[in-house]
C-alpha cells in the first residue's frame, strides 16, 4: 500500500522537463507495443530453449541407461568367454 500522494505535473514542470529533454526520452505507445512484441518473442524463445534442454536431458538419460546395460552385457559375455576358455584347457 502506497501512502504517497500522486504529484500533479504543472505547465512549469512540463516546461522544465522539455528544457531538460526528458519528454523526448519518454516512451510512446508505439514504443510500448514494440517492447511488448519483443518481450513475447523473447519469452517464446526462452520456452523453446527450455523444451530443447528438457528433450536433450531425456535423450542423454536414455543413452546413459543404454550404455550401462550394454556395459553389463559385455561384462557378462567377457565372464562367460573366460569360463569357456578355462573349460577348454
Amino acid at each position: 500500500m502506497n501512502n504517497q500522494k500522486t504529484k500533479r505535473v504543472t505547465i512549469a514542470d512540463l516546461a522544465k522537463m522539455i528544457k531538460e529533454d526528458v519528454v523526448d526520452k519518454m516512451a510512446t505507445k508505439d514504443d510500448m507495443k514494440i517492447q511488448q512484441e519483443v518481450s513475447k518473442i523473447m519469452l517464446k524463445e526462452i520456452k523453446a530453449i527450455h523444451e530443447d534442454g528438457k528433450s536433450f536431458r531425456e535423450n542423454i538419460s536414455s543413452l546413459n541407461t543404454d550404455g550401462i546395460l550394454y556395459d553389463r552385457k559385455i561384462n557378462n559375455l567377457t565372464v562367460r568367454v573366460e569360463k569357456l576358455e578355462v573349460k577348454s584347457k
